[in-house]
């Protein structure tokens, strides 16, 4: 990520079921928590941008206390007690066109299998799959519909079998004739 990234997500000036604003903050795993494990299960994982006023989407950048509390080391940690398996994140500090200051969490899509919120906190609960709502305003929400649910069970499916063919893995032909005669019967 660059400098010319962050400013193109500040043009966005709205949400999306890849970017989340959140306004000045303190790193504050409780706060963040849903937002991540939320991304992580987007295709192609998101963005969360700190220093975005999330109402107005109006930029006011972070002070420089807060941006203190961005520990790379202490988020792992403390984002890895609610996700299964562990979330992939980056962290990145920018200072935009305006010289005002900037968080953006970038979290990578899960490799193999959605992740899981293993632990109840103040906004996730143990045993959830969370997701970015497709349906209206996009937000992180707990996947309440089977299309979103089928949504995610097929991108884990194809990453599984990628990751399997690239081992070596192969699908034998008595296990194709089984797959097209299940196949027709759609």
């Amino acid at each position: 990520m660059d400098i010319e990234e962050l400013e193109n997500l500040l043009e966005a000036q709205s949400e999306s079921t890849t970017l989340e604003f959140k306004a000045d903050m303190a790193w504050n795993a409780q706060s963040l928590a849903k937002d991540i494990l939320a991304m992580s299960n987007m295709p192609d994982g998101g963005d969360i941008v700190i220093g975005v006023d999330d109402e107005t989407n109006t930029r006011q950048g972070v002070s420089a206390a807060n941006i203190e509390t961005f520990n790379f080391d202490i988020m792992k940690d403390q984002i890895s007690s609610f996700s299964d398996p562990f979330v992939e994140f980056n962290v990145y500090k920018f200072k935009d066109s305006q010289e005002k200051d900037y968080i953006v969490i970038r979290v990578k899509p899960f490799r193999e299998v959605p992740v899981i919120c293993r632990r109840n906190g103040t906004d996730v609960r143990g045993g959830v799959i969370y997701y970015r709502n497709t349906n209206g305003r996009p937000q992180s929400s707990q996947v309440s519909n089977s299309n979103d649910m089928r949504d995610i069970i097929e991108l884990a499916t194809i990453r599984m079998m990628r990751i399997k063919n690239k081992i070596g893995f192969t699908v034998l032909d008595s296990d194709k004739e089984i797959l097209d005669n299940e196949l027709q019967e759609l």
